[in-house]
């Protein structure tokens, strides 16, 4: 049984975030998502994180098909969710997005935080995965932000049962991490005190437009030795177009407000002004914190694949740090890197 090893020499400093292969938004073709994937291996990737919910197991059985082809040893790093559940369903439009998926998959995802129903999900993400051990396994979209006045019913749910179960598999060496996978710090830092997390997959709450988890969240991780993954580094696009394209400019799943872009643009002109491309920016300010270990970008295609990889090579200089500071565009604390 392989050691998991929470730091970026074994993670590397990009992963690959699985939801484009369920389907996001939009169809891709099978030998689309084979051949993504297959880039992602090439260009070194290490860490691949998916879920149950994403195209309701399309996004697994495309990865654990892939990579049972291109890691047949199980050397890479795979990561995927518990809490929602798939539940059959009939007579859908599967030419339409269903909870943001476009996929012929008979399901839809039900919230289940509960001990038996984590256990069912596990056993289910381990056969489409087609692996013999889940390195890390996240607890999916719990908190407020997604559960709005029902957040302390389905967080005793989850603490009651579905942490439980998250305990032992991990005592028993079935999964090799556990941690939690939201779009909000809060929901952390009331987990971390009331249980022992490895890891939080934290989506769009640290990039180069917002560094709040300066505030209290990454100073807990770090008192705590957890490790964070930073997933939606562009904020749903805004930072890898940048503001200056026709049409909707996307920030947290939503058009972008005005204040938002306005500070978007900002960014952007110093960048350009260093002749460093605003996504090569914004995939590499997270890494510059200690506790970050990875930024998994959602990559559609080989070429976008190619293209991550070549904007964490591109040199910044610290000049742009140090601009983007004076002018208030990133917090005076936060770390950015060498």
């Amino acid at each position: 049984m392989k050691q998991l090893i929470l730091d970026r020499e074994t993670f590397g400093s990009l992963g690959f975030g699985g939801a484009v292969l369920g389907n996001l938004y939009a169809p891709v073709a099978d030998e689309v998502a084979q051949d993504t994937t297959r880039a992602a291996v090439e260009v070194g990737v290490r860490y691949f994180d998916t879920a149950p919910h994403y195209g309701f197991g399309l996004s697994e059985t495309r990865l654990g098909t892939a990579l049972r082809e291109l890691d047949p040893s199980e050397r890479l790093i795979v990561s995927t969710k518990i809490g929602r559940k798939l539940a059959p369903r009939t007579g859908v439009d599967f030419t339409v997005a269903r909870q943001g998926f476009v996929t012929s998959e008979p399901y839809e995802s039900e919230f289940d935080y509960t001990y038996d129903s984590v256990m069912r999900t596990y056993e289910g993400s381990l056969r489409r995965l087609q692996r013999e051990r889940i390195d890390i396994l996240l607890v999916h979209d719990i908190g407020r932000a997604t559960h709005g006045e029902s957040h302390p019913s389905r967080f005793a749910e989850f603490m009651n049962g579905g942490y439980r179960a998250m305990s032992e598999l991990r005592a028993s060496g079935a999964v090799g991490a556990i941690g939690i996978g939201v779009n909000e710090t809060q929901v952390c830092e009331e987990a971390l005190a009331h249980a022992d997390f490895d890891v939080v997959l934290l989506a769009g709450r640290y990039t180069l437009l917002e560094q709040g988890a300066l505030d209290s969240f990454l100073p807990l991780c770090g008192r705590r030795g957890v490790q964070v993954v930073i997933g939606g580094p562009y904020n749903s696009g805004i930072l890898a177009t940048g503001v200056r394209q026709a049409g909707a400019v996307n920030y947290n799943y939503a058009a972008a407000p005005k204040e938002v872009i306005a500070r978007a643009a900002a960014i952007e002109s110093i960048c350009d002004a260093h002749a460093v491309a605003l996504p090569a920016a914004a995939l590499q300010f997270p890494l510059g914190h200690p506790q970050v270990l990875t930024v998994i970008p959602g990559m559609s295609t080989r070429e976008q694949v190619r293209q991550a990889a070549q904007y964490l090579r591109h040199p910044v200089p610290q000049a742009l740090w140090a601009e983007l500071r004076a002018g208030g565009l990133i917090r005076p604390d936060a770390p950015v890197p060498d």
